[in-house]
């Protein structure tokens, strides 16, 4: 089982990092947040795919063409967890490295989004604070990586049950 997981959770992570830096560079030439953000849930949702296949390739290769709910939740949530940190370490060396300002950004692009559509002062000056709010998070180390936990791993979560609940399989009844 351990070497499925590492195998599909590694072609996940790499899939997943990938299109996180292809959107990265898109944002850095055109700071189009929704564009980005389309990009990279499409990913998540083509990476996870993964999942899947490794708990498919798990049952039929190594499991004689069985496998329970439990057992197909538990890789598919390992399979996600590896593919989860990738994105996160990914996240971590692009924010450091290459865009230490992201969080300028966002806020500024989510304060003008507001203002565009028409929202009150009071609307704004929530949203102001909440920017403010985030940004202050965005200072602490912990709070990105549990930010970012936050953002891939529930997709993982998500995918792995109906994965799991697909691919069950039990042992046929021998008749004689």
């Amino acid at each position: 089982m351990k070497k499925n997981v590492l195998v599909f959770g590694s072609i996940a992570g790499v899939i997943i990092s990938v299109f996180m830096f292809i959107s990265m560079m898109m944002l850095s030439k055109d700071p189009n947040f929704e564009g980005s953000m389309l990009v990279g849930y499409t990913a998540m949702l083509v990476a996870f795919s993964f999942v899947f296949v490794g708990i498919k390739n798990f049952r039929d290769k190594y499991n004689d063409g069985v496998i329970t709910f439990g057992k197909g939740f538990k890789i598919g949530l390992f399979i996600s967890l590896i593919a989860s940190t990738m994105y996160v370490i990914t996240w971590l060396i692009e924010l450091h490295f290459f865009i230490p300002n992201f969080m300028e950004l966002y806020a500024n692009h989510v304060i003008d989004h507001a203002k565009a559509s028409g929202a009150s002062a009071a609307e704004l000056d929530k949203q102001i604070a909440e920017m403010a709010s985030y940004k202050e998070m965005y200072k602490n180390p912990v709070y990105i990586i549990l930010l970012t936990y936050m953002e891939i791993l529930p997709i993982g979560i998500l995918v792995t049950l109906i994965s799991a609940l697909i691919l069950k399989k039990k042992v046929k009844p021998q008749t004689t």
